[in-house]
């Protein structure tokens, strides 16, 4: 069977329409799908934007949050580090001496100077004191006063046992510096 020319046109023409015809119909969905896709993507994007600034307001509340904390910090240490008066550390010498069983038989002091702390103007105070009593006691006298004078320091401690059964009993030399908040 032999087709005419004119039948092969036609069958040519027709397979064109139905190629450009499904062209045109693909072309269409992947339009569609690409306009979808960018609707998609905009959302997504106006999301992210909001995500980002409630992060960013919660990030700004949790700084400033650290901040006031940090000052208040700040406030405490120099109210804690302005307290030590000579009255108030002698005081405290005394009583932590009386609740261990020590007793504190000197304190001597060469006065006072200025240092700088970690940027903070201080005055400093050394303080060398003598304690008698039983070498649990002066170990327990010594714990206490490191914990109970927070703005000081233990420098060194010595210790002297007596090697005979004489009257004389265990002492402890304790070098003590202690730093108090001049202000800025």
């Amino acid at each position: 069977m032999r087709l005419s020319r004119t039948s092969w046109l036609l069958i040519t023409i027709g397979s064109l329409v139905i190629a450009f015809g499904s062209l045109g119909a693909i072309n269409w969905q992947l339009v569609h799908q690409r306009n979808q896709l960018n609707d998609e993507l905009a959302m997504a994007e106006a999301k992210l934007n909001e995500f980002q600034l409630e992060q960013s307001s919660y990030r700004q509340e949790a700084l400033e949050m650290r901040l006031s904390q940090t000052l208040s910090e700040q406030e405490t240490t120099k109210a804690m580090f302005s307290q030590p008066s000579w009255n108030i550390v002698t005081s405290i010498l005394f009583d932590v001496a009386e609740a261990c069983g020590t007793e504190v038989t000197v304190i001597s002091s060469p006065g006072l100077t200025n240092k700088k702390l970690e940027g903070i103007s201080c005055s400093v105070q050394t303080l060398t004191v003598r304690v008698e009593g039983d070498v649990l006691d002066l170990v327990s006298f010594i714990t206490k006063l490191n914990r109970n004078l927070g703005t000081s320091v233990v420098k060194s401690v010595s210790i002297s046992i007596p090697k005979t059964a004489s009257e004389e009993k265990p002492s402890a030399n304790i070098q003590l510096v202690i730093y108090t908040y001049r202000g800025d």
